[in-house]
């Protein structure tokens, strides 16, 4: 016999725990089951590891080039198991917030392996042994995604990595890395162990890196990483690894037939993406609807179960950690019948277009982040724009830092001066893109932007003044 509650949620991720916190603060009697740890890939093998990587590694960049700043270091070196163990205790005390966070809220956890069944029943084989059955009057399904795996020859060979693997390695054995694929997982590896001085080259089978990125915004990341010392090779494959004594070695293939070529003596990521975890999700009496290798959902995220509910990596279109959080809250208020405190997207009156309020983020030197639509996006709907322009080179604070590559540019609707779009290249992007997903979620216009003083020195004055030069121009 099955035990009943109001929500069953599969996976204890970002969108999982999420779900399951704010179906237990509205009273609701909520079990979420996890056959690994609590975070998911996020938090122990995605997003937290790969920051804190980043932070250590950035810090080893800026001392080797600190003699400009007049300081002066010797000696410069990195110990790359006590990096190592930088990530693993920054992952545990943030994974120890969520816990206590969990607790405080009153889900019950479950370790074990899920089904979905008939009726809403979730089958659990559980990690010490046994089954138990929980019937859910909803379900939410939240099982994230997984790496990719490539099928080229030699793929199986020693010195072949996923991104899982390649965090938690201990030893240093990465003088030259190439990268399989151009996304997010790939810039942020390439751009770590750069840091690092490995030779870095990364092989893209798309035209340009981040597709299905703005090419201005990826012809400026593929520059920016060239000009660190990154080799980049858009249009490619590689289609196969051979050992090489100690290392390996990668035949590039371009894809418009031009004459392969090989690299020698590197370690290979593959980071050609990721797909939702679905393995052993669904029993025999179940099927769930799929679209593109994801659950299909409706706009409620309601899959074409009644009252089973898919959210994050295994059926929405841009695989983000807050993405999944943010549906997570929008479903358990749907569920508990309570106003909608997220928006995914808004439509400005008189626009009668849909504008993404969910900004992007990549962890790239400078950062990268987005939100709202681009120019090109914007012309192809019909509206006027105004679009506006400002260089970091001419920023305060990009000057003292030594920081000034990069640029933001924001996009506004011509009549009513809207802003809908921003794309931001430039130290800070991650954290400013903030206030602009705010001002298109609220619908302001340049002049209410305008009307906020931003402190000097800082980054943030060049919103101000893209504001300032989008004014000053004609529609187009």
């Amino acid at each position: 016999m099955a035990e009943q509650y109001d929500v069953v949620v599969i996976g204890a991720g970002p969108g999982g725990y999420t779900a399951a916190m704010k179906a237990a603060q509205f009273g609701l009697k909520t079990v979420v089951i996890e056959k690994e740890r609590l975070g998911g890939t996020c938090v122990n093998k995605g997003c937290i590891p790969t920051k804190s990587l980043l932070y250590a590694t950035n810090l080893f960049h800026m001392m080797q080039n600190c003699d400009e700043f007049g300081v002066s270091a010797e000696s410069i070196a990195f110990d790359f198991k006590k990096m190592q163990h930088y990530k693993r205790e920054s992952v545990r005390r943030y994974r120890k917030g969520i816990q206590e966070k969990f607790q405080a809220s009153g889900p019950e956890l479950v370790h074990g392996k899920a089904t979905l069944r008939r009726d809403r029943t979730v089958e659990v084989e559980l990690n010490e042994g046994g089954r138990e059955y929980y019937q859910g009057k909803a379900v939410i399904i939240a099982t994230g995604a997984k790496p990719v795996r490539s099928e080229i020859p030699g793929i199986d060979l020693p010195g072949v990595w996923d991104s899982d693997r390649l965090l938690s390695a201990e030893n240093w054995n990465f003088d030259r890395l190439l990268i399989m694929g151009g996304g997010v997982i790939s810039v942020e590896m390439a751009t770590i162990f750069n840091n690092l001085c490995s030779r870095v080259t990364i092989v893209e089978k798309q035209d340009h890196l981040m597709a299905p990125m703005d090419d201005v915004m990826a012809e400026h990341l593929e520059r920016e990483l060239r000009e660190q010392g990154i080799d980049v090779y858009c249009g490619a494959t590689v289609t196969e690894i051979r050992e090489e004594g100690n290392s390996l070695c990668c035949r590039i293939t371009p894809e418009d037939g031009g004459g392969a070529f090989e690299v020698h003596g590197c370690q290979v990521l593959t980071a050609i993406g990721r797909r939702p975890e679905l393995s052993g999700l669904c029993g025999q009496d179940v099927t769930l609807e799929m679209k593109n290798g994801k659950i299909q959902v409706s706009q409620d995220f309601e899959t074409s179960i009644p009252g089973v509910y898919a959210i994050g990596d295994v059926s929405a279109k841009i695989q983000l950690a807050h993405v999944a959080a943010a549906q997570a809250t929008y479903v358990v208020e749907r569920i508990a019948g309570r106003p909608h405190s997220v928006k995914l997207e808004v439509v400005p009156s008189g626009m009668f277009v849909s504008l993404p309020i969910v900004p992007s983020c990549i962890y790239t030197n400078p950062e990268i982040a987005t939100v709202g639509i681009t120019e090109a996006t914007a012309k192809k709907n019909g509206l006027k724009v105004r679009c506006g322009h400002f260089s970091m080179r001419d920023n305060g604070q990009s000057i003292i830092s030594g920081e000034k590559h990069g640029f933001i540019r924001l996009v506004f609707e011509a009549y009513s001066n809207g802003i809908i779009g921003a794309q931001l290249m430039c130290p800070r992007a991650t954290d400013m893109i903030g206030e602009i997903a705010t001002a298109i979620a609220n619908g302001l216009t340049a002049e209410q932007m305008s009307f906020a003083m931003r402190a000097q020195p800082t980054y943030n004055e060049g919103i101000g003044a893209a504001i300032e030069d989008a004014m000053s121009h004609e529609p187009r």
